[in-house]
């Protein structure tokens, strides 16, 4: 999940340069074991259920303290139905309010949290694997209305708030620019979500700007979705 299409492509973050930890120097998971369950050691082979496990770990540690956030990215789109194949993280929408709170919720779990350049997101590491936690949203800071659209979905064995699919696809046209208009890696992700889409609210958002008019147009073309005004 992006902010800012010239900076990274949909669905995923540009490298982090100079991350530095969100305590500070004196980061209370700095220099201390992890405290989390699960050991590193005890990581499956498979990158796709590594990226499952930390997704798990993290949501259990939001839930136990009772933070509002909802799963998003490509776990979340797994969540709902599509392929295992997974991005390179697992990324979580919280509310810019609850980033501090969320931030010493992790490192007191033992994980290690990193704030990087970007302001609209902070940064974890959980088993070896990144976590996103990400409180704007295709341009918008994360709401309690967006949470709350938010559906609770079996993620392996682990109930959690997953982001609708419609506002997972709003996200990525969100991405769309002329810097970057990545339709290849949006395309499969509209086919496995299109019937739980509400494409209308979609082109409604974005449907007059050219980059996401020319991917719906796409979509019309190949028959992923009906042309405007004789929606399924």
């Amino acid at each position: 999940m992006t902010r800012n299409a010239e900076d990274t492509p949909p669905g995923g973050h540009k490298p982090v340069t100079e991350l530095r930890p969100a305590g500070g120097t004196g980061s209370r998971s700095a220099g201390g074991p992890p405290r989390h369950e699960l050991r590193t050691d005890e990581l499956p082979p498979d990158l796709n259920q590594a990226i499952l496990e930390a997704a798990k770990q993290v949501a259990v540690i939001l839930k136990k303290h009772g933070h509002a956030f909802a799963l998003a990215g490509s776990v979340a789109v797994y969540a709902h139905g599509g392929t295992g194949n997974l991005r390179h993280d697992a990324d979580f929408c919280i509310r810019p309010e609850d980033a501090d709170a969320v931030v010493a919720t992790l490192e007191e779990a033992g994980l290690p949290v990193f704030t990087p350049p970007e302001d609209w997101l902070v940064k974890a590491k959980c088993l070896g694997q990144d976590i996103d936690l990400i409180f704007e949203l295709a341009h918008r800071p994360v709401t309690t209305e967006l949470l709350d659209r938010a559906t609770e979905l079996p993620v392996d064995s682990v109930q959690m708030p997953v982001l609708a699919p419609t506002d997972l696809v709003r996200a990525l046209l969100a991405a769309f620019s002329e810097h970057h208009c990545d339709f290849g890696a949006v395309l499969p992700i509209a086919r496995q979500l299109r019937e739980m889409v509400d494409w209308q609210a979609v082109r409604d958002e974005y449907g007059d700007a050219p980059m996401p008019a020319a991917f719906l147009f796409l979509l019309e073309r190949l028959e992923v979705i009906a042309p405007q005004g004789e929606e399924r």
